[in-house]
């Protein structure tokens, strides 16, 4: 496995080592978790040489305290992806892919920005759109790959490649859970064991929404507001349901478009969120 914290050296490494030979990307902020080894697996066995990038992109955190907080666990991480047999990790600096002072590009990705996270996270997507467009031209993958537990950001990376009107086709990866249904999160490591069991509320709103489908959206809505009131340490940030290819909300089921549930919450002070596609 070959790591690089300069851009230069990369390049020049891709340059020798690439050829005609189909490149997967999977681009992590570190802390890496079984989801992520997920996405690296992936990407080993559809393609001929996976890179991994290990960055904890600033533009993209609206909140200063959550991004120094962000767990940083670089040797770890790196032991993860030898054990993968990861070809390239890219862990570079902050100088070494923002020029001084450069700030988020502005994108219009439409609705799909506006809502969910993006009206609880101003400018996130601008940073998070900012910085996977710097990878994908540094790296130019064949294939990229995302977890759907970010459902948002894979819809707008989607978005992103045909602005850009980029040849690397998106693979999106089923959300990994820990036993109890929690999405696995770089954030449950900032989770006590109590918080942890708290948040399978999550999950349990979600399946219970695909169970029960035929009661309808408003019935569902009202019984994900319950479940959280009745719970201590628990506040609920969102409960949407949207059309899977706009993100809009939705207030009764579409025959032909597909559906998800998304949910946003806070856990003993931690935000996580989830969702499930109906």
């Amino acid at each position: 496995m070959k790591v690089f914290k300069k851009k230069a050296k990369l390049l020049s490494y891709l340059s020798a080592c690439r050829q005609s030979k189909s490149v997967g990307f999977v681009p992590t902020m570190g802390a890496l978790h079984s989801g992520h080894l997920h996405l690296i697996e992936a990407a080993k066995k559809e393609c001929q040489i996976t890179i991994c990038t290990i960055f904890v992109n600033p533009t993209q955190f609206n909140n200063p305290d959550d991004f120094a907080n962000y767990p940083n666990t670089l040797d770890s991480d790196l032991e993860k992806l030898q054990k993968l047999n990861c070809d390239i990790v890219y862990a570079p600096s902050i100088n070494d892919v923002y020029a001084k002072s450069e700030k988020a590009k502005e994108f219009d990705f439409g609705t799909l920005a506006n809502v969910m996270e993006g009206g609880f996270r101003p400018g996130h997507f601008n940073g998070m759109a900012t910085i996977i467009e710097k990878f994908f031209n540094i790296i130019s993958p064949t294939k990229a790959f995302f977890g759907q537990k970010d459902l948002q950001q894979l819809q707008i990376v989607k978005a992103l490649v045909k602005q850009i009107n980029a040849p690397i086709e998106i693979v999106s990866i089923p959300t990994t859970r820990e036993k109890n249904g929690l999405a696995m999160s770089s954030r449950n490591k900032l989770l006590s064991q109590s918080a942890k069991n708290k948040a399978t509320l999550i999950y349990n709103c979600l399946n219970y929404c695909l169970t029960n489908k035929e009661t309808g959206i408003e019935n569902l809505k009202l019984h994900i507001t319950h479940q959280f009131g009745q719970q201590e340490n628990l506040q609920l940030e969102y409960a949407e349901f949207v059309d899977l290819n706009t993100l809009l909300p939705i207030n009764k089921w579409q025959a032909k478009n597909e559906s998800a549930i998304c949910i946003a919450a806070y856990i003993d002070g931690v935000r996580l969120i989830d969702n499930i596609i109906l």
